[in-house]
């Protein structure tokens, strides 16, 4: 199933302060994606401290999965939220992508997951940013086990570029 070393997946999900942007890398262990883990992990920088997501305390989520905030950690709610809701969403999008079989069991001791996610410092729906969260994971590695996008939609797309704060052509 996973015969290319590296598989890389984005999902946006939601809207406003609440909405869930992720990006998904994955790889076997003994890849480049487990340096850039252990790395990732051995160096947290300010405001930026990456964890290993759990489905609760002591129970980490399998395959492996190293959260990587994207926002820096502002004030006591932006960092409950996203070391809490956005973490546990995170953690519960990876079970279930190994549930479905996007992830086959089989391979999920030998996987590492790296998560880059963004949670908004004026986020405040717990419940909202976790569903989201849990969403936009399960989408990103969707897509990175699909090959998604297509190459032909971006083509397609490339003439009207947006995103939740751009559009093209909006004067």
């Amino acid at each position: 199933m996973f015969a290319s070393p590296t598989l890389i997946g984005e999902s946006f999900i939601g809207s406003g302060d609440e909405a869930a942007h992720l990006n998904v890398v994955i790889g076997r262990r003994g890849s480049p994606v487990e340096t850039a883990w252990v790395s990732s992990l051995a160096a947290p920088r300010a405001g930026h401290i990456p964890f290993v997501a759990v489905i609760r305390p002591g129970l980490p989520v399998k395959p492996f999965t190293l959260f990587v905030n994207k926002a820096p950690i502002e004030g006591d709610r932006h960092g409950t939220l996203t070391w809490g809701a956005a973490q546990a969403g995170v953690a519960q999008g990876v079970a279930l992508a190994v549930r479905e079989g996007l992830i086959p069991a089989s391979d999920a001791d030998f996987l590492l997951i790296v998560a880059a996610v963004w949670v908004s410092p004026a986020a405040q729906d717990e419940e909202l940013v976790f569903a989201n969260n849990r969403e936009s994971t399960l989408g990103a590695i969707r897509a990175a086990v699909l090959g998604m996008p297509r190459v032909e939609e971006v083509v397609a797309a490339a003439d009207e570029p947006r995103n939740p704060f751009f559009r093209a052509g909006r004067g």
